[in-house]
């Protein structure tokens, strides 16, 4: 057990990748996306507060000024599948629906722009996308220079209807050249890997030289079944995805569902919990307009957010499993660690787990000493710890602690 963590520490030190030689994401991205949330509804009409529309954009950016999200550090709103025209334009150019979005993304970009945060949409490697609009197919370079022309700050690219792998990887690597092309910092989001996975293990060096984060897995559901799965992925797929990621490249385990409507209070804390220990790209789908207090507490919580954020750029791994708790943790800059202890067991009340400090770090991290601080599922210290202690730690049915060294 503490051999696996260890070899997978080494390998994380020895561990050196190209990343997309664009200079962004050197950190997570962080925004709000609308896809989980709001799907593909067009029905303006019928319900204009959830229809993918510029109205919906544009309402979701004065909340994240007014109610302190771009503060937070949450700087992209994302515009998802959906937002197109049935055709192109009688040049090739994708646009807007026209109903939906009247005043086109150009002017959509500029509001966004004003307040301070950036615009991100989306595409598809194939000739459609997922939702059966027009994709990007054989339209690379002009399809780069409509969404620089439009002022895009971030494009999220899908792998729908690609064809065969080796077009699904030619769409991918095209895509990535022609936005560099373009002489615009345009923050490049793939699914490339998992398309890919069903048949082939992706080459996540490559990936990593095209992309600035890439998805691994299904899409998150708003429920803890969805969000177990993703974790239970990444801890088996660990040995081949964490060593990868870092400034400039992160594996993304897709958006936040906190403030929805399927997770229970402690399945919200484990989910903002272990994105922060993943390093993962903090992209909510929620309606920021009707959210309660604690899920905004939750999402805008500096410490965690800090530990997402850490400089050093190093993802978190699984170090230790007994029975139904689980032991990650994640390298920070200033050779501190944070540290999630994580109950999976969703029946019965409060179980204790303890483990030797030891574990931790290759045994660096609490070496000689240590104090230990608790970030979720509320903040307070515990003290100093020597290296030979063991902490003895209460967890509630799918409740995670979150810990700082």
């Amino acid at each position: 057990m503490a051999a696996a963590g260890r070899a997978l520490c080494w390998a994380l030190a020895a561990a050196a990748a190209l990343a997309l030689d664009n200079g962004l994401a050197r950190t997570p991205p962080m925004g709000w996306l609308h896809w989980e949330r709001f799907l593909c509804a067009t029905d303006c009409a019928a319900d204009p507060r959830r229809c993918v529309s510029e109205r919906l954009f544009v309402e979701m950016a004065d909340v994240m000024v007014a109610e302190g999200w771009r503060d937070a550090g949450y700087e992209f709103v994302c515009i998802d599948d959906c937002w197109m025209a049935p055709t192109r334009d009688e040049r090739g150019r994708l646009q807007a629906d026209p109903k939906r979005f009247p005043s086109g993304i150009r002017k959509l970009a500029d509001y966004v722009h004003s307040k301070g945060l950036k615009l991100g949409i989306y595409s598809d490697v194939g000739n459609k996308t997922c939702a059966g609009f027009p994709g990007s197919y054989d339209h690379y370079d002009l399809d780069a220079q409509t969404f620089a022309s439009w002022g895009v700050d971030l494009l999220k690219f899908d792998g729908c209807n690609s064809g065969t792998l080796e077009l699904l990887a030619e769409g991918y690597r095209r895509m990535s050249l022609a936005l560099n092309k373009t002489g615009r910092s345009i923050v490049y989001s793939c699914e490339w890997p998992f398309y890919l996975r069903p048949v082939q293990q992706p080459n996540y060096t490559e990936i990593k030289q095209y992309c600035n984060h890439w998805r691994n897995f299904f899409d998150v559901y708003d429920s803890w079944s969805s969000i177990k799965s993703i974790l239970d992925w990444t801890a088996l797929h660990q040995d081949s995805i964490v060593k990868i990621a870092g400034p400039g490249g992160w594996n993304d385990p897709d958006m936040l569902v906190i403030g929805n409507f399927g997770l229970s209070w402690d399945q919200a804390v484990t989910q903002m919990a272990m994105w922060a220990i993943m390093a993962a790209p903090l992209f909510m789908s929620n309606d920021l307009r009707h959210i309660s207090p604690e899920a905004k507490w939750l999402l805008q919580n500096k410490e965690v957010i800090a530990i997402n954020q850490d400089p050093l750029g190093k993802q978190g791994y699984q170090i230790a499993k007994d029975k139904n708790f689980e032991l990650w943790e994640r390298p920070l800059s200033g050779q501190a660690y944070a540290t999630a202890v994580l109950n999976k067991q969703e029946i019965g009340g409060p179980q204790n787990f303890t483990f030797s400090l030891t574990f931790l770090g290759n045994g660096l991290a609490c070496n000689p000493a240590c104090s230990i601080r608790q970030v979720l599922p509320a903040s307070r210290d515990w003290g100093v710890y020597s290296w030979v202690s063991s902490l003895s730690v209460e967890a509630f049915t799918t409740q995670v602690i979150l810990l700082g060294l």
